[in-house]
């Protein structure tokens, strides 16, 4: 028998879930130094709330803070794309690990002697925000590159599911780290992996170029640049409407997620520090959960139906939430909320590779991200003083409440219904 027919069975032996960590070095790279990153990440995510609220029990505080976050990403955003699909995008990402490390063990330095304020985090956050801003659309176009069509779905599964492995790890650490250590050494860790993802980074030698040819064949001035993604957007019902309907279900849910949900756990229950962080490890356990299910088959049908329904889902949690006292049982919900926004996010990050050209996908992901994420850090702002003047918990009913009534008009467009 031939080597090339030796080969095959072995191939064929491989599950499709695992199909791309056996043929693709460049999904290696890109897989295990993102999946690093997000572990310090969540870390650090669920130690600033925390933080904040131990000093100022409040939440325009706290909105305050991740609106200095914010708003500079989304600034940044249109300028980036078209940034994306003009320079090398892994050395761009590069650029932005080792700034955002250096962040990182800023923040430890100024923690561990006591200078840090909410002032001074508020500053690091606008930098962490431009580069934030700079990466993920070098990211997402970088997957759409090394995600080729035979590994897509499964690729995309076994990402989404080793973050959220991370997402499950690190908040249960960060509270940990809040409870037993020092809140600083959590942004240290973070710098380390921030450091790992640099270094695998390095491997991806050629899929970061943009072709030469696809640039000269199609140079326009900068003005049709900052537009160009929209044109592509216009194309596509699912797309656009997609885009749209976020703009807003995203200041709903987000809102909720990073500024009512701390305060239900940690002032409105009273629960201890480490409850926060095994509550939110729920949302990974389901958003894990929806990726090992995605990643077992190649295609999916009916996805525009799965995708808002799985918002829905999150939302009717949300509803729930505020009445429940059992640490099991708001866990459980998390875990329902997590599943529906990750099959959500499967099918659209799919989707959007599906149907755009990747010498345009910086620009489109760019716009995806504005869209998205436009008005979340007025947003988080609102959210703070909404919840300040009705409460928390009607705040919280309102918000979800919300998300159902735009998710109900989205599936009344036949091309979101019908989107497969």
């Amino acid at each position: 028998m031939s080597p090339e027919h030796t080969a095959t069975p072995t191939k064929h032996n491989v599950p499709h879930f695992f199909l791309p960590i056996y043929q693709s070095r460049a999904f290696r790279a890109l897989w295990i130094g993102n999946t690093l990153s997000v572990f310090g990440s969540s870390i650090t995510g669920i130690i600033i709330p925390i933080l904040v609220y131990s000093l100022t029990q409040s939440t325009l505080a706290m909105g305050f803070v991740m609106t200095a976050y914010m708003l500079p990403n989304v600034i940044i955003l249109p300028f980036a794309g078209i940034i994306v699909d003009k320079v090398n995008r892994a050395k761009l990402m590069r650029l932005t690990d080792i700034v955002r490390c250096s962040m990182a063990f800023t923040i430890m330095g100024m923690g561990l002697n006591g200078s840090l304020t909410i002032h001074l985090l508020s500053m690091f956050a606008i930098i962490l925000g431009i580069m934030d801003g700079l990466f993920q659309p070098a990211f997402s176009a970088m997957r759409a590159t090394v995600f080729t069509p035979e590994i897509r779905t499964s690729a995309n599964a076994l990402n989404q599911l080793s973050i959220q492995g991370m997402r499950l790890l690190g908040p249960a650490l960060g509270g940990l780290i809040v409870s037993v250590w020092s809140a600083p050494i959590g942004f240290g860790i973070d710098g380390v992996t921030f450091l790992v993802s640099f270094t695998c980074l390095l491997y991806l030698t050629k899929e970061g170029k943009i072709r030469k040819a696809a640039l000269e064949a199609k140079k326009t001035s900068f003005i049709h640049d900052c537009f160009g993604g929209i044109e592509i957007i216009k194309q596509n019902t699912w797309l656009w409407v997609t885009i749209m309907a976020f703009c807003f279900i995203n200041i709903c849910t987000t809102g909720i997620t990073v500024i009512i949900i701390p305060w239900l756990m940690n002032v409105h229950h009273h629960f201890p520090s480490y409850v926060y962080g095994l509550v939110m490890s729920g949302q990974a356990i389901g958003a894990a959960l929806a990726a090992f299910i995605f990643g077992m088959r190649k295609t999916w049908h009916h996805r525009g139906i799965i995708a808002y329904l799985g918002i829905a889902l999150g939302g009717l949690a949300f509803i729930a939430m505020p009445f429940v006292y059992n640490i099991v049982l708001l866990i459980v919900l998390m875990i329902f909320e997590g599943l529906g926004s990750m099959a959500f996010g499967l099918i659209w990050e799919t989707s959007l590779q599906d149907l755009v050209a990747p010498e345009a996908f910086g620009r489109v992901a760019s716009i995806d991200m504005l869209g998205s994420f436009a008005l979340i850090p007025v947003g988080y702002m609102f959210t703070g003083w909404f919840a300040n003047v009705l409460g928390g918990v009607s705040a919280m009913l309102v918000l979800s409440s919300l998300t159902l009534l735009l998710i109900a008009l989205s599936l009344c467009i036949p091309a979101i219904r019908n989107f497969d």
